[in-house]
């Protein structure tokens, strides 16, 4: 199975990608957060793709049920070393790693206002980054070129 970490800015433009990426078969790993999460998961499931979505806590964002509900502890522990405010975001480390916290997605692709990759959307990339997994980011020029 093709995975890949859909995440990013709540404020990003509608994209997509999540649906291309559906059609070719991937799967989206995100975590249902207004913004880019839900964008990702509208174009994947527009394309008829599958879809995890990992949950800070159950009923986030209106959702009923996720991959997972709740960030394991060893998703707490990797999250606390890297943000200090990990409680929310330490479900980005499922979307990088899974459900088992040990099948790492084959890309990260992002959106970010200026093109940074801070705040939660830094929490999924700094993982992916130590276990080189690429980070494309659609803000920066050129991103999926090459």
């Amino acid at each position: 199975m093709k995975t890949y970490a859909g995440v990013g800015s709540r404020r990003t433009p509608e994209e997509r990608i999540g649906r291309r990426l559906a059609e070719l078969g991937w799967t989206l790993r995100t975590g249902g957060a207004e913004g880019a999460d839900q964008a990702f998961e509208r174009g994947a499931r527009a394309g008829g793709g599958a879809v995890e979505i990992f949950l800070p806590w159950p009923g986030f964002s209106g959702y009923k049920n996720g991959r997972l509900e709740r960030p394991s502890v060893e998703a707490v522990r990797v999250a606390s070393s890297l943000h200090p405010a990990w409680e929310l975001i330490a479900r980005n480390s499922h979307q990088v790693l899974g459900a088992g916290m040990d099948d790492p997605v084959a890309v990260v692709i992002c959106w970010t206002p200026d093109g940074a990759e801070a705040g939660g959307t830094g929490q999924a990339i700094r993982p992916a980054s130590r276990l080189g997994v690429p980070v494309v980011n659609l803000k920066r020029p050129g991103a999926l070129e090459g």
